[in-house]
This record gives structure tokens, C-alpha cells and sequence, in this order.
């Protein structure tokens, strides 16, 4: 996929809200997750065993697909199966698949960077592979996290993107084949639970409600000013791979967002799902099962807030490192962010603790 970004919006509007399954979405944002599943922790035991299974061959392709032409397979619609999204992807024009993947070039608020144009990006490689370097570099630094940039799968793409039909094959064959090899017996094993968070959420009332008051009932976070719009309808996707994050995806006109979640039951739902219940526990439990993540709770017992730096000097973590355990802490709510000047700055939230403790007693004592 393109750029995930694990976002929330506090509108201030009543909004249209749905809870649905999405195939579509929800597939392919666990295939982009498989793509790249160092970037964080936390996710699905699932995501790290398959892709420690991938073939060379195919996780190249994979990282290909959704690391750099992902903005090519983001849906902007909704199909009843994740084969009847590909067959749409097969009979679309070659040519406008190819400029929507490389439209978000093309844009303007990209870190500050004058975008490109679409003739810049097909004529000119070594414009279109600055430009990217010098975006991955200021993403980098906003996220407080280190620089990995890969040239050699850009320059793949670029070729590609001066060959429409030869691009669109390389999309749509590869998906068939994780698909079919990898997604399809996942997908069949996790619909129920899936099916089971759908139905449970879609009993609630969300008339009422603002889109950020909608997604705290969800997606059970408050991620509140990190953007500041959001669209008029939300549908909500749980997903069996996310584990504690959220992310987005938007209508070119940004008038419909598809919102996944890791699928959990809402808060106080009288339904019973020991699936979905051992799904939430195991999220919140995985993000205490780690040395490292412990030290940091540690620290900040003996401390109000800590900043991202402070963490790294006092544990002697690499930027990159800290930035996956702290983000997975503050996904998982175990830890409160906020922003002081251009640092990220933390500190302990006793009621997320308190929280597990209740949830872990409550699923041992249904036993």
C-alpha cells in the first residue's frame, strides 16, 4: 500500500459510521504489513512466521508492490471477495493505474518538498529518485526514526512506470500469487472472528457521535490532534494482523475513510467471543513480553515523563529501536504521548495497566 498512517481525526461533526469486513482493504493492509513487518512490533504472530516463510522472490515483489507502487492498489470502492477486487484491478486502463500510482508525487504538502509533475516523474529519473530520497529522509526525521532508504526498488519502478501494461501485470499477478499461496486459507481461518467483531459493533448507536468520539468506542484509543480533518462517512474494518495500531485510507476526494482496527470487542459488550477476546489479550500481553518495552514502563514509575531521547540515552537503544518500542507502548495505551517542541515525550498511564490486569483475570476466570 501507499504510506500508511496510522492516524485519528477529532472532528467536531456528526458523521456517517458502518463497520464492515472489506476484503479489500482489509486484505491488502495485512499483505502491506507482511511487506514490511520490521517497521514496527506488535503485529500478528501470523505476519512475522509467513513473512520469515516468503520466498526471496516474492517478498521482493511484495516489498516492490506495496513499499513503492502501493498507491497503485489502494481500492476507491468496496468488493464482496479480495479475487473479485483483483479481477477489477485486471480490467482497469493500464494507463490510469499507472498515474495513480504515481499521484501522490504529484501532490502538494509532501514534508514541506515541491512535488513533482507527472512528466518529471516518467522522463526524469534521477529527479524522480531525488525527490524520493530527500522525502524518505524528512519522513525519517519526523518519525524519529532511522533512515533505510532501498534506490534499487525505485529504480524498478520507475521503469515500470514508463511501461503501463508491464506494470499492471507485475500488480496484479503478484497479488494472485500471495494470495493464493499465503492470504486465502488465512483469511477463511479468521473470517469468523472477524464476522463476530462486525456484528458486535454494528449494535451500537454511533448517531450521536463525532468521528473522533467514533473512533475511541472502535478502535478503544484516543490519538486526538494528530490529524486535524476527517471525512464525512467512516467504515470501520476490523482486522485479524494490525494488532495495536490504526490506520487509514481516504477517497481521493476525502469524503469516505476506511478505518482498520485489530479487532476486539467494544467495551462492555454483553456478547462472548473467546476468539476475539484471546486476539485483544494477546495484543495487549505481546506488548509486555519484551525486556526492553519493561525497562521503559520501569523508567517511567521513577519518572512523570521522559522524552524519546531520554530513552534512548538511559537504555543505550538505537533511534530506530526506541521508536518501534515506544510506538508499540503508546498503540497498546500502556503509554500517554504527547508533543514538547519537536520532541515526543512520554509518560505512564496506570489505568491502561489496570486495564489488562481486569481483562487477563476476567478471561482466566471464564475458564
Amino acid at each position: 500500500m501507499a504510506d500508511q498512517n496510522f492516524v485519528l481525526a477529532p472532528a467536531t461533526t456528526m458523521v456517517s459510521v458502518n463497520i464492515a469486513l472489506e476484503p479489500a482493504y482489509n486484505i491488502l493492509n495485512s499483505l502491506g504489513i507482511l511487506s514490511h513487518p520490521e517497521e514496527r512490533s506488535g503485529f500478528s504472530p501470523w505476519v512475522n512466521q509467513t513473512a520469515a516463510s516468503l520466498p526471496p522472490d516474492v517478498a521482493h515483489r511484495l516489498r516492490l508492490v506495496f513499499k513503492v507502487l502501493g498507491a497503485a492498489v489502494e481500492p476507491e470502492g468496496s468488493w464482496p471477495s479480495f479475487p473479485a477486487y483483483l479481477d477489477a484491478l485486471a480490467a482497469e486502463d493500464p494507463v490510469v493505474l499507472r498515474d495513480r500510482a504515481i499521484r501522490w508525487l504529484c501532490e502538494d504538502d509532501l514534508y514541506g518538498l515541491q512535488p513533482l509533475d507527472r512528466e518529471t516523474v516518467l522522463a526524469d529519473r534521477g529527479a524522480y529518485l531525488d525527490f524520493v530520497e530527500r522525502l524518505h529522509l524528512k519522513k525519517a526525521a519526523d518519525n524519529e526514526k532511522e533512515a533505510v532508504y532501498e534506490p534499487s526498488y525505485y529504480v524498478e519502478a520507475h521503469a515500470l512506470f514508463n511501461d503501463p501494461p508491464a506494470l499492471q501485470q507485475v500488480i496484479v499477478s503478484h497479488l494472485r500469487e500471495v494470495w493464493d499461496s499465503f492470504m486465502a486459507a488465512e483469511w477463511e481461518r479468521r473470517l469468523p472472528m472477524l464476522q463476530e467483531a462486525v456484528d458486535a459493533f454494528q449494535q451500537l448507536d454511533y448517531s450521536q457521535m463525532t468521528a473522533l468520539e467514533a473512533i475511541r468506542v472502535v478502535t478503544g484509543r484516543d490519538l486526538s490532534g494528530i490529524w486535524d480533518e476527517w471525512s464525512d462517512e467512516l467504515v470501520f474494518v476490523p482486522s485479524p494482523h494490525i494488532g495495536p495500531y490504526v490506520t487509514r485510507y481516504d477517497t481521493p476526494d476525502k469524503r469516505k475513510s476506511w478505518v482498520v482496527f485489530g479487532a476486539r470487542l467494544p467495551e462492555g459488550a454483553r456478547v462472548s467471543s473467546p476468539a476475539l477476546s484471546r486476539s485483544e489479550l494477546l495484543v495487549r500481553l505481546s506488548a509486555l513480553g519484551d525486556d526492553t518495552r519493561l525497562q521503559i514502563l520501569e523508567l517511567l514509575t521513577q519518572h512523570d515523563e521522559l522524552c524519546a531521547q531520554d530513552v534512548i540515552e538511559m537504555l543505550d537503544l538505537s533511534q530506530s529501536a526506541a521508536s518501534r518500542h515506544l510506538r508499540q507502548l503508546t498503540a497498546t495505551g500502556y503509554l500517554l504521548e504527547r508533543r514538547r517542541e519537536v520532541a515526543k515525550c512520554y509518560s505512564l498511564n496506570p489505568q491502561r495497566v489496570d486495564d489488562t490486569l481486569r481483562a487477563l483475570k476476567r478471561f482466566l476466570r471464564a475458564k
